[in-house]
């Protein structure tokens, strides 16, 4: 079953289930889904909605920061629910160590020693971690493996 189909079977469960939250945040990315297919004009695989939901992942985070800076926590945790809900969607995340690993092989690979050649080495690391590792934490890593 593709991740499409099961969000749109997840949507019918949480309105079967009155579950107004669930149903809001689904609908939200059901939303940006379609945006980007009418925008690019594609039909969007597997891969592309785990970026979609990665994207939305990431204005949660930046939201719930700004929101408990301002001392509204009330906001905050609206969207740390639809955090929890978005990430249910994504593979299991990989260890650091995992994470570590895969870093340790692409530089290799790619033979990279400087911060310059940071591009090659996010180029190799990107499609085995999409999902599964948050983009920030991976780059600040590559920084500082090839900073040394």
């Amino acid at each position: 079953m593709s991740l499409k189909v099961k969000i749109t079977e997840d949507m019918k469960d949480a309105m079967r289930a009155k579950d107004v939250v669930r149903l809001g945040t689904i609908r939200l990315l059901q939303s940006a889904i379609k945006q980007r297919e009418v925008d690019e004009r594609i039909e969007l695989t597997d891969q592309d909605v785990m970026a979609v939901i990665e994207k939305m992942l990431k204005q949660r985070r930046d939201s719930i920061e700004a929101y408990e800076s301002a001392k509204r926590q009330d906001l905050a945790d609206v969207e740390k629910a639809e955090g929890v809900i978005l990430q249910s969607y994504l593979p299991q995340a990989l260890s650091d160590e995992e994470v570590s690993a895969i870093l340790d092989a692409a530089i290799k690979s790619a033979n990279a020693t400087s911060i310059k050649e940071m591009g090659q080495v996010m180029a190799i690391v990107k499609p085995q971690v999409v999902g599964r590792a948050d983009m920030g934490k991976l780059s600040a890593l590559i920084k500082q493996k090839l900073g040394q």
